[in-house]
């Protein structure tokens, strides 16, 4: 059974929307603002991309990333160059992008499942907060590769839902606390 990774940057509230530059979120940003850039914070995510044989993604990630990361060639020569699944009801293939290799549609999280049980190495989520909440609801998240950062947003797609499910207990493999205050986190789910 291959492993599914769910990989995020997230703040101490479980905020993992606009980490990045975004223009419909008053905190945009919030991972590279006032926070002193560490490289070292950051190695998880080449080893991620070292490691991991597939990436999934929801529709919304899918759309964001698509017209941006294939252009990065230096940077997500891994992630450009491995196979894509999208979990989307209304995404087509007309929507697909031509120029970041293959990339299927997911229309259930059934599908998710059947994926895992595929031949293959460890398949990594990014971004993808619907998706990630669903995944993890529904007991198919593996692993989970987190750098918390020292903020709190008070508003924002969370990681986790509310839903009211069974307790999940985690063990930890990993943890770094780096000079600026990032942590990182790395929990395989006891299933």
């Amino acid at each position: 059974m291959r492993t599914l990774i769910t990989t995020a940057f997230v703040s101490l509230d479980g905020v993992i929307e606009a980490p990045g530059p975004d223009e419909n979120h008053r905190s945009a940003g919030w991972t590279f603002n006032d926070i002193d850039f560490q490289p070292e914070v950051y190695e998880l995510k080449g080893r991620e991309q070292d490691e991991a044989t597939a990436m999934l993604l929801g529709r919304v990630s899918y759309q964001q990333f698509s017209p941006v990361w294939p252009t990065m060639t230096e940077e997500f020569a891994g992630y450009n160059a491995m196979p894509k699944y999208v979990v989307s009801s209304t995404l087509k293939d007309d929507d697909l992008v031509d120029n970041w290799g293959e990339t299927t549609i997911l229309r259930s999280l059934d599908e998710v499942a059947a994926l895992k049980e595929t031949e293959g190495g460890p398949i990594i989520v990014h971004g993808s907060a619907t998706l990630n909440r669903n995944l993890s609801d529904a007991g198919l998240i593996d692993r989970y590769h987190l750098l918390v950062f020292p903020v709190l947003l008070g508003a924002g797609k969370r990681l986790f839902s509310n839903a009211d499910a069974d307790k999940t207990m985690l063990t930890v493999i990993e943890s770094e606390t780096y000079p600026n205050g990032i942590q990182k986190l790395v929990y395989d789910v006891i299933h």
